[in-house]
């Protein structure tokens, strides 16, 4: 522990410096949360996680992602923030008592505090879900405010009010999603970095939620600062739906439009296919984060709910360890089973923890809950209402060291798609039988890590050598990516991808790369 210590002092351990590409590690509080974080780290591994399961991290059979946090603290992952019900019926946060706002620009500043809280709070994503339709009241009261001093000026004209009325609150609700915009990218946190943090929007139909998501994608087309750079934050995520915005004919088509220039300008928004997101998880809503989606549980609703945490399997290892397919299932059987039994700790770690060690989510309704101070918080993540995931990393690469013989690319092989469909159905199964055991939502999580990709790597290079197809490239491909090196369109790279999201129950992104 004191060589890295060490290192982070002289800053020269790249790997702990660059490894959240969010922080910057040059700054004195981002510093402080990685030398904290070294330390938590180091006592998780030796005192905390059982030996067998630590042994089986420090070798790179699987990763505890997040160890800096957890189980030091007792922290959980990514979130969608009940912001509806905090804003509904107030809250306190820090030694302020927040009433419900009375305008939008109240809204949205408040929205950015809460966001700030949070995110010191947890170690992962959080999102806002359907802020256009939960924002929508406070362009209302903000509008009925303008319209009332314009009538009283205007000596009972309505319709000039209304013409004013609406103006100014066009003004308005652009202004405070630009504020937002810029505190949440300016925003510090306790853990040495911006919020990361989603928008999700799209679905709302009344002329207030089709104003806050003209505003959001304005603003973001605007860019920040007089270079017009684009925002990094908030990640934007808009929804695409039939019978709404996806044919001419449709009531927000105009809006589906802006937002597709938006992203072909500035790389967001992000799409969702409401249809088939339904159809995969059984409900809608946006990821928390970037890509982690809840399944359905009893109680129904999503705000609130959140995400425990992940274990990453090594598959290539596994399957460099293996003589034969059937060796490569028994291993990845054994694996899964320490993983859930790593997930579990994760579990029992929040066991015994009161509400008061984080107010914002447990007592003031972040976490969609009023506890009292002294409550336990196991409960809200029982019976599915928290999810906690499996994840994996390089099919692409597993699939190559368990067919050796065949020496085409996976795009080319269908023997070789077939193993790697195989393999995941298989991990969902398990996950599936491990959620039925436990009562907590198990699920399967397509990893998305790059550090992660270069760090099992490197420890099966050093132990293996370089293999061709399997550790050559210094790195393994995330979850059932295609490998990057093959040229592909973006939509033969889709079609190749597009099997793998339905067996997964927690996350899954397709990406493209584009000159």
């Amino acid at each position: 522990m004191f060589d890295v210590v060490d290192e982070m002092f002289s800053q020269s351990n790249t790997s702990v410096m660059n490894e959240n590409a969010n922080k910057d590690a040059r700054i004195i509080p981002t510093q402080r949360d990685l030398l904290a974080g070294a330390v938590a780290k180091e006592y998780a591994l030796q005192t905390l996680i059982p030996t067998h399961i630590a042994r089986a991290h420090k070798e790179g059979f699987i990763h505890w992602h997040d160890l800096d946090y957890s189980p030091f603290f007792p922290m959980f992952n990514c979130m969608l923030i009940d912001l509806e019900g905090m804003l509904t019926n107030g809250f306190n946060m820090g030694n302020a008592e927040i009433e419900t706002p009375k305008s939008i620009t109240t809204a949205c500043t408040i929205t950015s505090q809460i966001i700030a809280q949070v995110a010191s709070h947890i170690y992962g994503g959080n999102t806002i879900n359907r802020i256009d339709e939960v924002l929508a009241p406070y362009v209302r009261a903000s509008y009925d405010k303008h319209l009332s001093e314009a009538l009283k000026w205007q000596g009972g004209d309505e319709r000039r009010a209304a013409v004013y009325a609406t103006m100014k609150v066009e003004k308005d609700t652009y202004d405070a999603f630009q504020t937002l915009e810029y505190q949440i990218n300016t925003l510090n946190t306790s853990n040495g970095q911006t919020p990361f943090t989603t928008l999700g929007f799209g679905l709302g139909t009344s002329w207030e939620a089709q104003l806050i998501q003209k505003s959001i994608l304005k603003v973001r087309m605007d860019g920040l600062g007089k270079k017009k750079k684009t925002a990094i934050f908030p990640k934007l995520v808009f929804t695409i739906k039939e019978g709404l915005n996806r044919q001419k004919s449709d009531p927000n088509y105009d809006i589906k439009q802006l937002a597709l220039k938006c992203a072909s300008e500035r790389m967001y928004p992000d799409i969702l296919n409401y249809d088939k997101l339904v159809e995969v998880t059984g409900g809608f809503k946006a990821p928390m984060g970037c890509r982690s989606f809840l399944g359905e549980y009893e109680g129904g609703d999503y705000e609130g709910r959140n995400n425990l945490g992940v274990v990453s399997l090594n598959l290539p290892r596994l399957a460099l360890m293996s003589s034969s397919i059937e060796d490569f299932t028994k291993l990845l059987d054994t694996y899964v089973e320490l993983s859930f039994e790593a997930l579990m700790l994760r579990i029992k770690r929040l066991e015994d923890t009161k509400a008061n060690v984080a107010p914002i989510l447990y007592c003031e309704g972040a976490a969609g809950v009023r506890l009292d101070p002294e409550d336990s918080v196991a409960d809200i993540f029982k019976h599915g209402r928290a999810s906690i995931s499996l994840g994996y990393i390089g099919i692409h690469e597993t699939v190559n060291a368990l067919l050796p013989d065949d020496d085409r690319h996976a795009f080319d092989s269908l023997e070789k798609q077939a193993l790697g469909e195989a393999i995941v159905t298989r991990l969902r199964t398990l996950t599936d039988q491990q959620k039925e055991r436990t009562g907590y939502a198990f699920s399967l999580y397509s990893t998305p890590s790059e550090s992660l990709c270069d760090r099992f790597c490197r420890i099966d290079a050093e132990r293996y050598g370089s293999i061709e197809g399997v550790t050559d490239k210094g790195y393994y491909t995330n979850s059932f990516h295609l490998d990057v090196l093959k040229t592909v369109t973006p939509f033969e790279k889709i079609e190749f991808e597009k099997k793998y999201p339905p067996s997964r129950t927690a996350a899954s992104s397709t990406t493209s790369s584009f000159q």
